[in-house]
């Protein structure tokens, strides 16, 4: 796995519309800029960009958890990837669906519900708005959110954009209830 650059985003929430939100809510967006070893050719087989989505996961799982803290207790999360303009959209499927998921639970300690995802093709700079929702039902509405991030210099077009993203505590001051 070649890294050019690590980006962890944490966004604490501690009031909204003028309420205070105890405890606070946390998301963390932990982002890798890593080279796509398959941009600028055709390859029908993905199994090194799927050995490369578990190293990668593992990584961004391991900062994602520490930038979150010691007490905070894994409730939701989500993941994307943003490849550079010389892959193509299944490079960032390869990464994320089949071999991702596994080192992130095994990170936050389980995780029932799929990991719900986004990815696009796209030029350095460009947006990533990734959907949360609860690790273990993914009908629970109080995390269903989203976390954006973007880094100004990735992805270049060899590169890909790997995010994950973990919450604890859901949306601030949540009360949107599934009817029934």
């Amino acid at each position: 796995m070649e890294i050019r650059k690590i980006v962890v985003q944490v966004e604490e929430t501690h009031g909204v519309a003028g309420r205070p939100v105890a405890p606070p809510t946390r998301k963390v967006v932990a982002a890798a800029a890593v080279r796509n070893p398959l941009a600028g050719r055709a390859a029908e087989d993905l199994a090194e960009l799927e050995a490369l989505g578990a190293d990668v996961a593992a990584l961004l799982a391991e900062r994602a958890v520490a930038a979150l803290g010691p007490d905070a207790a894994v409730t939701a999360y989500g993941k994307g990837a943003i490849v550079g303009l010389d892959g193509e959209l299944e490079h960032a499927a390869a990464i994320l669906h089949p071999r991702f998921g596994a080192p992130v639970r095994a990170a936050i300690g389980g995780g029932a519900a799929i990991i719900p995802s986004t990815k696009k093709v796209a030029a350095a700079g460009a947006p990533l708005t990734m959907p949360i929702t609860n690790k273990d039902d993914i009908w629970s509405f109080d995390e269903m959110d989203a976390a954006e991030i973007a880094m100004p210099d990735a992805p270049r077009p060899d590169e890909m954009v790997v995010c994950l993203v973990l919450a604890a505590g859901g949306r601030p001051l949540a009360r949107t209830r599934r009817p029934g």
